[in-house]
């Protein structure tokens, strides 16, 4: 078996004292669209957030032999602060030095890959909900990133808009890209090669899993 891309094993964590993920075990693989689902509250966020470093466990660990860029639901942009769709994308590109021309390819490749290169100079608040989601997709995608982590991107969005992010997400994998994708939508579950489910925040059986 390949080494895989994000292995986590025997995550806990607790709010407050009180454990909300129990004993978890998680692997992400390059090339593999990975959905993590459970009702609301059964842990999916925080299994993210610990996948990508965000919050460190209780006890267990997280073993990633790439980057991680960490695609969240629709970030609440100041209405007062000038952003265009361009410029959300190329702060995907902050996170390491890279020369000039790289990073103006990696941005106008993203926003081509979303299908938003005629928006990018658009303000970012002149955007739909799904065209707003993209342009977040987007900045991950710039990040150039082995590994995507998605929380919900496609979260309250209208059904064209939720096709749209399922198909990005498996053109992502397909190049090449681990990738996890927390949902709860049924429709998504079909068309992931992999699903790690979570109840009350400890992992149920599933046919399409594998550790």
């Amino acid at each position: 078996m390949t080494t895989p891309a994000l292995l986590a094993r025997g995550v806990c964590f607790a709010y407050a004292g009180h454990d909300v993920l129990h004993d978890v075990d998680a692997r992400l693989d390059a090339g593999v669209l990975t959905a993590i689902a459970g009702e609301n509250g059964s842990g999916k966020s925080t299994l993210v957030e610990i996948m990508a470093g965000v919050r460190s466990p209780r006890s267990g660990v997280v073993e990633r032999t790439g980057d991680i860029a960490l695609v969240v639901q629709r970030v609440r942009v100041p209405e007062g602060f000038p952003l265009t769709v361009r410029e959300t994308v190329l702060m995907g590109t902050w996170t390491r030095r890279r020369p000039r021309r790289e990073v103006q390819i990696a941005v106008d490749d993203a926003l081509a890959r979303v299908g938003l290169i005629d928006l990018e100079k658009r303000s970012i608040h002149e955007l739909s909900g799904g065209q707003r989601q993209r342009a977040l997709i987007a900045q991950g995608i710039a990040r150039d990133a082995a590994i995507m982590l998605f929380d919900e991107p496609a979260a309250g969005l209208d059904a064209e808009s939720r096709e749209r992010t399922r198909q990005i997400l498996k053109d992502e994998a397909a190049r090449g890209r681990a990738i996890g994708w927390v949902t709860h939508d049924d429709e998504d579950l079909l068309c992931a090669d992999r699903v790690i489910r979570l109840e009350a925040g400890r992992r149920t059986g599933d046919a399409k899993e594998t550790l």
